[in-house]
Order: C-alpha cells, then structure tokens, then sequence
C-alpha cells in the first residue's frame, strides 16, 4: 500500500488494452496506478501520455523489482499471460490477467500450481462475466425463475484478418490454431449461470477453410468451429468462435431451463436480449423484453455506476464495472471474483477442443485444475 493506504497497481502492456482501465483505477478510493510497463519507448509514451506521471518501465522483470507494486494487470498478447502471472505470484502480487488463462495444458496447470502457493490472489479479466445483461441473468438463474438449467449458448464471431496483420500475435495464438482457440467469453457467462458446474467433456469439429492471410497463408483454424461440451452435472453447451468469415461482430447467448428461457439480440453487440418465463396462471408462450422484466434483477454494482461510464469505459461500461468488483475484492481481502479455477473452467475446455478437432470431433475429457494442486473446493 502508498502512504495515502491505496493498493498500488502497476500495469504492463499499458499502452494497449488496460488503457480502458484508468476511468475504474481512478475512481477507486483505495487503489493508485503505481507503475506502468510496455515493450517499446514509443509505446511507453503513449502509456505516460495516458495514465500520466508515474515511474515507467521496458522491463517488466525491472517493474517488478522496483516499483513496490501490491498487484499486476497482464494487458499483454495471450501467449505472456502464463509467464508475466508466474514471476508476480513468486513474488506474492495480486494478479488481474487478461483472458485467456493460458494457451496450453501445462502451461494452466504450472499456474494454478503458482496459485496455490501464492500468497497473492490470481483474478482473470473476463469482461463478458460483467456486462449488464449477463448478470442480470445470473441473478434471474439464482432466484429460480428458469428453473433447472440444462441447455446453453455462446458466440463470439469477430472478423479479425485486418488485426490478423497489425498484430501479429494474433495471427499465431488466435487464428493460427485449430479449434476454440478465444472461448472464454462464451464459456464465461454460461458457467456464471451454471455456477458451481464446470465442463467434464468436449468435443470439436470445423467448418473447412475459406480465408487466407495477406501472404497467401490459408489460417490453421476453420473458419467457424464448434464445440459440444458436457457439464459434470450433464448439462449441454456448445460454443461456435468464428474470427474469419464475413460477418458483423456479434456475442449471441440462450439459455434453456425447465421453466424458461433468455437469448440475447443476436444482431447487437451488447444487446440485452428476451426472456421467457412460465406463468402458472397461462400456457402462453409470449417473449418479454430483459430490459423490462429483469429491472429487479439487475446487480447492485450497476445501480451505482456512474451513467458518464457507459460509453469511455469500454463494452457499454462492463470494463469499469469488472475492474472496479476486482479493486473492491482485493483491497478488502475478499476472494477473486474470477479465481484462478474459474479462470481455468473457462479456458481449458478450448485447449482440449484443439486436441479434439485434430481427432475428428473425439469426445475427450477436461481436466479439473482443482485437483492439479489438492484443492478439491469449487473455485
């Protein structure tokens, strides 16, 4: 903590994503950007010129060290997440990462290994878990009004071949890999709903390849990929990521229970959807506005964001909202709101789906993190 008693953040990759952060770092009383990081003297500028003065590092080993940090934001390319979040955990830092967890098996399973041992708490960044709709659902899902969940959806089709060319990461991580290589934004909400479930068995298969690089390159994964999951609990879900076809951004959601049902607007990016519920006193089967029925629903934290948020903040105030849940659990010792298996719930079930699209769609079994490092608690 600074002499003030704010928990002091530093950020690396602080010209990039974690910019939309600094509406929430700034409006939070016990939390102060202590130190940002980024790889270039061009972008480090960018990051001053943003965040403002504060002691900027090209070292994120340097940052570390010196800076007397409390916690880290990894905003960093997917592939850096599992390495920066392991030399801050070592050093007993609170950890908000960037989405996914991981891009590999052993790679998630040496992080919860370093979570375990950690006296510092490991937060993942999904953003999805925190828009408007989807917990308004979740608080819909507790109170019963779907009765038992059985049956979900998620989407996230996002063209991303002009990124594909100015980020080359993206190119590797995300397109270049076969399978649900980005699905923590669909799995997200989905496993929020079914809270205390998590995916037991995938299964994978593409679509075929129709798209090529702007060297002539055909993309490693298929153009749409989906995969069928099972919850432990038997549950249904399938994920459709699609990053190349020809397509407006979309983030489409249903849910299914034995009295009512939610779908989101499929043509809004942030939409908040229908929902269904059974009436004992009608058989009519008549959809109604979330925007109206859940007004009773929605959480308490949205109440109290201010309405000048919505828009800077980044995906229609979810950002601010996220970061401000996170900066709340962690200056008062309260436990991550996305803990380090949660964050694997979300992400492993993409990494086995690779394995699976290679087998034609095998079914293959997810491992539970939980009992990579004894803990046997649903996380």
């Amino acid at each position: 903590m600074d002499r003030n008693g704010k928990l002091k953040v530093g950020i690396v990759g602080a010209a990039g994503r974690p910019r939309i952060f600094k509406s929430a770092l700034e409006a939070h009383p016990r939390a102060a950007v202590a130190a940002i990081c980024d790889i270039s003297e061009e972008r480090l500028e960018q990051a001053k010129t943003h965040f403002g003065p504060c002691p900027a590092f090209l070292s994120y080993e340097s940052m570390l060290e010196q800076a007397g940090l409390d916690a880290v934001i990894i905003g960093t390319p997917m592939h850096f997440h599992v390495g920066q979040t392991l030399l801050a955990l070592e050093r007993n830092l609170h950890v908000i990462s960037e989405v996914p967890a991981g891009v590999s098996i052993e790679e998630c399973r040496k992080l919860a290994e370093a979570a375990a041992r950690s006296k510092g708490q490991y937060i993942m960044a999904e953003n999805c878990n925190y828009m408007k709709p989807h917990m308004t659902i979740a608080n819909m899902v507790r109170s019963g009004l779907f009765g038992e969940l059985y049956f979900a959806e998620g989407e996230y089709l996002h063209e991303v071949k002009p990124l594909n060319e100015s980020t080359p990461w993206r190119r590797t991580w995300q397109t270049g890999v076969n399978g649900i290589t980005y699905g923590t934004h669909s799995l997200g909400p989905i496993l929020e709903w079914m809270e205390g479930d998590r995916i037991a068995r995938v299964s994978c298969v593409g679509s075929g390849r129709h798209y090529a690089d702007g060297q002539n390159r055909p993309y490693g994964i298929e153009d749409t990929c989906v995969m069928m999951a099972k919850t432990e609990r038997g549950k249904l879900i399938r994920v459709r990521l699609d990053m190349l076809s020809e397509r407006p951004t979309a983030l489409n959601y249903t849910l299914q229970g034995t009295r009512g049902c939610y779908e989101s607007v499929r043509h809004e990016l942030l939409g908040s959807g229908k929902v269904f519920v059974k009436n004992g006193e009608s058989d009519k089967h008549e959809w109604a506005d979330l925007a109206t029925v859940g007004q009773d629903y929605i959480p308490d934290i949205w109440q109290r964001m201010p309405e000048s948020m919505l828009g800077p903040s980044g995906h229609g105030g979810s950002d601010y909202v996220m970061m401000t849940d996170f900066l709340d659990a962690l200056t008062e010792g309260k436990p991550s709101p996305i803990s380090i298996h949660r964050a694997l719930d979300m992400t492993l079930p993409g990494l086995i789906s690779q394995l699976s699209i290679k087998r034609d769609g095998e079914w293959l079994d997810v491992p539970d993190s939980r009992a990579w490092c004894g803990d046997t608690a649903c996380g």
